[in-house]
This record gives C-alpha cells, sequence and structure tokens, in this order.
C-alpha cells in the first residue's frame, strides 16, 4: 500500500504525546501502510465490514456511556464499563475532533476487552485504523469479531 502525503503526516502526528499520551502505534514498528494492510485483510478474511463493525461498537460505547461508569451486562456475552474525560482529540489526519471518554467493552468470563471511543470508531470505519499492536485502544479484528458476535 503506497502512503499518500497525508497518510505520512497522519503516522507522524501518531507519535506519543503528539495528540494522546501513549499516541497510536503502541509498539508495533510497521510502517502505518502496512499496518492498515494487514488489518484490512485481517477484515476480508474474518468476513468483517469496516463500517458495519464500526456501527455494532458504536453502539456499544452509547450503551456503556449511559452507564455513567457503573458496570452493565449486555447479553450474557459482553461487560461494558465507561470512563469519562473532558476534551476532545483530533483524528491523526485532521479530519475531525472527537470526544475523549471510552468504554471498555469486556467478554463475560475472559480477560479480553476493547477499548472503544469516539475516535477509535471514526479511525476505523473512515482509515481502516485499528491502531498499532500494543495501543491500548487496538481494535484487534479477531476480538472484534468476538465482541460483535457475543
Amino acid at each position: 500500500m503506497k502512503m499518500s502525503s497525508s497518510d505520512r503526516a497522519a503516522g507522524a502526528r501518531m507519535a506519543p504525546g503528539s495528540i494522546v499520551a501513549s499516541g497510536f502505534l503502541g509498539d508495533d514498528s510497521r510502517p502505518l501502510a502496512d499496518i492498515i494492510e494487514a488489518d484490512e485483510e485481517a477484515f476480508r478474511a474474518l468476513g468483517l465490514d469496516f463500517g458495519l463493525a464500526a456501527e455494532g461498537l458504536g453502539a456499544l460505547l452509547k450503551e456503556g456511556e449511559a452507564g455513567l461508569g457503573a458496570e452493565l451486562r449486555h447479553g450474557k456475552g459482553l461487560v461494558l464499563s465507561s470512563d469519562e474525560a473532558r476534551g476532545k482529540a483530533p483524528c491523526p489526519w485532521g479530519d475531525g475532533l472527537h470526544h475523549k471518554g471510552s468504554v471498555r467493552i469486556g467478554l463475560a468470563g475472559s480477560a479480553d476487552f476493547l477499548l472503544v471511543s469516539e475516535l477509535s470508531l471514526h479511525l476505523l470505519r473512515e482509515h481502516h485504523f485499528c491502531q498499532g499492536r500494543g495501543s491500548p485502544f487496538r481494535l484487534e479484528p479477531s476480538l472484534v469479531k468476538r465482541v460483535l458476535e457475543a
């Protein structure tokens, strides 16, 4: 995948402390284009659509936010809890500001969970960027599928 000048500039803004304290790449040393390409391949292999995944996770985000920090059960398979944060975070690609709060979506009976925010959903939907391995907000494709099927 060839990187545009916009992608290169976004990649530079993904470093820790540039937009968010932890950055967007975690301990992933792959080039941004390779991260996106690998996640696109994983989504295809899992039969996932980026827009539909963002929509499904977005519904869980809203449900979790409504709990105002309390742990909520969603069906039999998920546990939701919100973490409110003030302010907004910009997209590294420069196409919007997004509320900083997040929701932890855990698989019941498991240590597996996703941290989901408005920004992470935007990155998923608009840029097919699940974030780098080791990033706290990484939307690991196989875990996204398990959460959406729970």
